[in-house]
């Protein structure tokens, strides 16, 4: 990791951190725990909370963002939209997740909250300034995009050639993996199985058929709509088609 001559790193102290970075429970899973103090304290200048509730959008498309973000809390979904008002849902973001492009062109997307959500916002006119002073921001964004190409090219497998149980599998899954629960712990489900269709390119009857039939067979529970257990998690993968 890149670090200043005498600069500490975060293994000192805390209260060498900015004081809302210090407090933030995603700064080390997020592009901020890849940073030097000194390129963090020059983000924390520039940056500031922002809430957005449920349905509010950070990013239209076909509008050049003003903003880009650090999610804290919450969950956003990427979305596109034909001339006629169709709608595909192109992916999720969840807490420690970037959201948004430095370039200063439209997006091809919309970046919308799907619950109240809080973000770590920063102008985004000022980042290439930013990067130029702290080439360690540019190398952690450079990262993210890598991460975030892969996730989109596992994404199009996904859609391309897994059937409608191996599609359902893989988004409890990801919910899992992303919600940071304990093993045989409730896990919060943000989408409505309306939600879910869309995202996975199905029908609302396929997904509660789907989550049903892995009820049934005691691949997991599903103690309310908004929530899951996984009660097997090797039999869960092997319907993903994926490792345990």
């Amino acid at each position: 990791m890149y670090m200043e001559r005498n600069q500490p790193d975060f293994g000192a102290a805390e209260w060498s951190l900015p004081t809302r970075c210090a407090a933030c429970g995603v700064r080390m899973a997020s592009l901020c725990g890849g940073i030097s103090a000194a390129a963090l304290d020059a983000l924390n200048r520039i940056g500031r909370k922002r809430v957005l509730r449920r349905g509010e959008a950070l990013i239209w498309q076909g509008d050049v963002a003003d903003q880009v973000g650090i999610l804290h809390h919450g969950l956003v979904k990427l979305s596109a939209s034909l001339e006629d008002g169709r709608e595909q849902m192109l992916g999720l973001a969840f807490p420690a997740d970037f959201v948004g492009a430095i370039a200063d062109r439209p997006s091809s997307h919309c970046v919308t909250a799907l619950t109240d959500t809080e973000l770590c916002v920063f102008p985004r006119s000022a980042l290439p300034g930013i990067v130029e002073a702290h080439p360690d921001i540019g190398q952690a964004l450079l990262s993210r995009a890598y991460d975030e190409l892969d996730h989109m090219r596992r994404w199009m497998l996904l859609l391309g050639r897994k059937s409608a149980e191996e599609r359902v599998a893989s988004l409890l899954l990801q919910f899992a993996a992303r919600g940071g629960c304990m093993a045989g712990a409730a896990v919060p489900l943000p989408l409505t199985r309306q939600q879910m269709a869309e995202l996975l390119g199905l029908t609302i009857e396929t997904v509660s058929r789907k989550l049903t039939a892995m009820k049934r067979d005691g691949v997991i529970a599903l103690p309310d709509l908004r929530s899951f257990v996984i009660q097997d998690r090797a039999a869960l993968s092997t319907i993903a088609a994926e490792y345990p």
